[in-house]
Order: C-alpha cells, then sequence, then structure tokens
C-alpha cells in the first residue's frame, strides 16, 4: 500500500483514520475529582441526634 499524506487524505478516510485513533473513557467521568478537605467545617453531621428524633 503506498503511502499517502493525512493533508491528501479524502474526507472519508481521514474519518475513518480518526475513529480508529479516539479511544474511550469506559464509565469514566473525564471531570477533575476534589477531596475535601479534612479540616473543612461541615454542618451535615454537626448533630448525630437529629437523624434519631425518637432518644
Amino acid at each position: 500500500m503506498k503511502y499517502i499524506p493525512y493533508e491528501k487524505l479524502s474526507k472519508a478516510k481521514k474519518r475513518e483514520l480518526n475513529r480508529k485513533k479516539r479511544n474511550t473513557w469506559n464509565n469514566v467521568k473525564p471531570v477533575t475529582r476534589v477531596h475535601k478537605s479534612a479540616k473543612e467545617y461541615s454542618r451535615k453531621n454537626k448533630n448525630e441526634f437529629d437523624a434519631y428524633p425518637d432518644y
């Protein structure tokens, strides 16, 4: 097979090559994840007894 530069390929051939090069993320969300700081104040866990009003 003869080598043809990418710029000279037809639109269909370029599309085919691009699809082969692409990878999938496989259920990985490409969003940067930030861990909460241990020093950060959280109101959610302030009162443990609010979850059990019977006591």
